[in-house]
This record gives C-alpha cells, structure tokens and sequence, in this order.
C-alpha cells in the first residue's frame, strides 16, 4: 500500500478511521488511529485501533478472532479522515451483529458487480481461455440466442418445485444476460436508471 498523507495534528494526533465492508460497501464501524495504529494496520493487513477509553493501540479481533482484514485505504480531501474497506471475518460489533449499526451485511448481491468484472476482463481473452470468452468470439447473435434459451429452461423449472434446479436455471439466465449487456456495450446502471425512473413515475 502506498503512503498515505494524514493530518494527525488536527485532533490529540487522532483521526477517525471509516471501515467499510470491500464487497458489500456497508458501513461497518467507526474508530480511532493514531500513527503507530496506521502502521499496523498497514504492516499486518489487519484493522488496529487507538482506543481512547483504554489509552492503547488494539486490533480488531484481537480477543473475538473477528479479524477486519484490510483491502485498501484511503484518505478524505482534507487528509483527516481514512476509509477503510475490508473483509470481515465473523460479525463485527461486539454485540454480535454484523455491523456497529445495527445494520445487516449478509446480501450476496454485491457479487453481480463483481461478476460484471470478470465478464468485462474475459471480453478481452481469447476464445480457448473461458467459456465467456468464447461467447463473446461467436458473436452477438449467439449470445442472445443462449439468454433466450436460458429464459426458457427457467420458465420450465419454475413449474415444480426443485428449488435446486430453479435456482441453477435462474444462475445461467443472470449470467448471459450479464454477458449480453456487456456484448451491447450496456451497463446494468443503465438499466436500474430505466427501473429508478418507472419507480418514480
């Protein structure tokens, strides 16, 4: 990780220090570092803190094994404040929740943006590499040609009742659609600008 520049001065050599989950974005917990806490954290690859109640550096997880483990930093415009994105291991709060706010982190969705990635970097390898690959290699046609299949085998599992079989179906279908919108040029924001809109009217 590079040098970060932080105003340590502005506040008793304390700045807040913003943990944010690397996958899902939800605000995690909030904390205090000094220096020394920056460059553990830095070194190790695990949120450390300045506690100001017990006036010591402490890690995260430390006595829980709830592990913050750090996936990039970064620091606000006016160099007094970090944001921390991690990878929580274990619930974060000490009551046991996800979150020191209450709030639920256990949605999978944040994967589609991952997986949009993947189908974004696969365009550009060879048709050998990767079944996307060679998706993108046979051509539009084809691609729409597999998304209309797929819509159809979800249509038929959707009439019994193997969740198993139905959720494969309706994994296959989001993928090529993912892959479709990508063949396109399309980003899935524009469709959600076109679901926003109706939403709004």
């Amino acid at each position: 990780m590079s040098e970060l520049t932080i105003d340590f001065q502005k506040v008793n050599n304390l700045v807040p220090a913003i943990i944010q989950d690397a996958n899902s974005n939800v605000v995690l917990m909030l904390g205090y570092m000094n220096q020394e806490a920056l460059d553990i954290t830095m070194r190790t690859k695990k949120v450390t803190f300045f506690s100001r109640t017990k006036n010591r550096l402490w890690t995260k997880g430390e006595s829980s094994g709830n592990f913050l483990h750090v996936v990039s930093l970064t620091v606000d415009c006016d160099n007094d404040t970090i944001l921390i994105k991690a990878r929580p291991e274990g619930p974060v709060c000490h009551t046991g929740e996800d979150t020191c706010f209450s709030e639920v982190n256990t949605s999978k969705t944040f994967f589609i943006d991952v997986l949009r990635k993947i189908i974004k970097a696969r365009k550009q390898e060879s048709a050998d590499k990767s079944y996307t690959a060679s998706l993108f290699a046979k051509g539009i046609n084809k691609i729409a040609q597999k998304v209309g299949e797929e819509a159809v085998e979800l249509v038929i599992e959707s009439k019994d009742d193997n969740k198993e079989l139905f959720m494969g179906e309706a994994a296959d279908l989001l993928f090529h659609y993912l892959v479709l919108l990508e063949a396109k040029g399309y980003e899935l924001d524009e469709v959600m600008e076109v679901l926003i809109g109706r939403h709004k009217a």
